[in-house]
C-alpha cells in the first residue's frame, strides 16, 4: 500500500492538532509525514507544544503547499485561521483534513467550500464522533428504519473549563456553542436533516466575572418535534453526562457517557429502550475500548487513495457551517 505523503499546517492550545499530529506519527504504514508548518507566529504563542514536532522537519508554510509531492495536509491552526489556510491549500489542490469548525467568516467558508468541489479533492473535518464506533452502529439503525420516525434529539456536551479557557472562548461570539456545541449541531443535522427553525440561547454565567458566552443552548424546530443542543462550560460533571438520547416511534437509545476516557483510549455506553412498559430500564452495553483520532485519520487516508467516498459531502460540511452560525447567533 502506498503511503500518503502529508504535512501538518498549524497548531493549537485548545484543540486537537497534537493529537491529530500524534495520530500520524503512530500510523506509519499508512502516512509518511513530510514535515509541518507553524504559520501566525505559533512557535512563540506555544512553546509548551513544540515537543511534538521534535525530529521532523519545518517548513513554511508556501514550501509545504508549493511541494507537489506533499497529496494532503491537516490544518490546526487556531480556529479563527482555519479557513485561511485551509483556502491556501485547496487553491494548491491539497487533500484537507481540517479541524472544525472553521472559523467565523461564512463568506471564506462558501469559497472553501467552492475551492473544494471545483477540484474534487477531500475535505474532511474533525468532527471526532463521526468516527465513534457506538455512534456510527447508531447512525445505522436509524437509517435502516430500526427507530421509525425520529421526533426528538437531546444532545449534551459539557464540563468544567478553568477560567483562562472561558476567558478564550470570549474570542468567539458563540462561545461554547461555537468551540464544543458544533459537534452537537453536526449529530442532530444527520439524524433529522435541516430543521424549520433554530432558537439560540447562549448565555454568560458570569463565574469568574468572566464575560464570554460559556453556556451555550440550540432548539431546533421540525415538523413533528423539537431537538435540543446544551454545551456548558460551567457544569460540574458536565465531561461524564455527555449524552445522545435519539427518540424514535419504534424505540430509543441513549448513548452515555458519549465518550470515557480508560488510559489513553476511550469508551462509549449505551442504552436501547424499545418497550412501552414504564417500568423497563432498558438494555446497557459498554464498547470496546478504541483511539478517538486513529480511525478518523485512517478513514481520510481512505477517502485520499480513492478507496472510500466521503459520506459528509462539500453540500453537507457547507449546511453544518451555517446551521452552527445561525446557533451561535452569527
Amino acid at each position: 500500500m502506498k503511503k500518503i505523503k502529508i504535512a501538518q499546517i498549524g497548531i493549537s492550545r485548545y484543540t486537537h492538532g497534537r493529537q491529530i499530529w500524534k495520530s500520524l506519527t503512530e500510523q506509519s504504514d499508512i502516512f509518511e509525514i513530510v514535515g509541518y508548518a507553524l504559520p501566525e507566529n505559533e512557535r512563540e504563542k506555544f512553546p509548551q507544544l513544540m515537543d511534538y514536532f521534535e525530529g521532523y522537519q519545518e517548513f513554511t508554510v508556501e514550501e509545504i503547499l508549493g511541494n507537489p509531492e506533499i497529496e494532503a495536509v491537516t490544518v490546526e491552526t487556531e480556529e479563527i485561521y482555519l479557513t485561511k489556510y485551509a483556502i491556501m491549500a485547496a487553491e494548491h489542490g491539497k487533500h484537507i483534513h481540517m479541524e472544525k469548525p472553521g472559523g467565523t467568516d461564512i463568506a471564506a467558508f462558501e469559497r472553501l467550500i467552492e475551492t473544494v468541489k471545483k477540484n474534487q479533492t477531500v475535505f474532511h473535518t474533525g468532527y471526532m464522533y463521526r468516527y465513534n464506533p457506538v455512534m456510527m452502529e447508531l447512525m445505522d439503525t436509524i437509517r435502516s428504519g430500526e427507530l421509525g420516525e425520529i421526533n426528538s434529539v437531546e444532545a449534551y456536551m459539557s464540563c468544567i473549563h478553568p477560567k483562562a479557557i472561558r476567558e478564550w472562548l470570549g474570542g468567539f461570539s458563540g462561545g461554547m456553542m461555537f468551540y464544543l456545541g458544533c459537534h452537537l449541531v453536526d449529530l442532530i443535522l444527520q439524524i433529522q436533516g435541516k430543521p424549520e427553525r433554530i432558537i439560540p440561547l447562549n448565555k454568560c454565567s458570569g463565574l469568574d466575572n468572566v464575560a464570554s458566552r460559556d453556556f451555550g443552548m440550540a432548539i431546533f424546530e421540525y415538523p413533528n418535534g423539537v431537538s435540543i443542543a446544551k454545551t456548558s462550560a460551567v457544569e460540574m460533571g458536565g465531561y461524564a453526562r455527555r449524552q445522545l438520547v435519539v427518540s424514535g416511534s419504534k424505540g430509543t437509545v441513549e448513548i452515555k457517557p458519549l465518550e470515557m476516557s480508560e488510559g489513553e483510549l476511550m469508551y462509549t455506553g449505551k442504552t436501547e429502550y424499545g418497550s412501552e412498559k414504564w417500568s423497563d430500564m432498558g438494555s446497557y452495553t459498554k464498547s470496546e475500548l478504541y483511539n478517538r483520532y486513529d480511525g478518523m485519520m485512517a478513514a481520510f487516508a481512505q477517502m485520499v487513495r480513492g478507496e472510500k467516498v466521503n459520506p459528509y459531502t462539500y453540500d453537507y460540511e457547507l449546511e453544518l457551517y451555517k446551521t452552527l452560525l445561525q446557533c451561535c447567533e452569527f
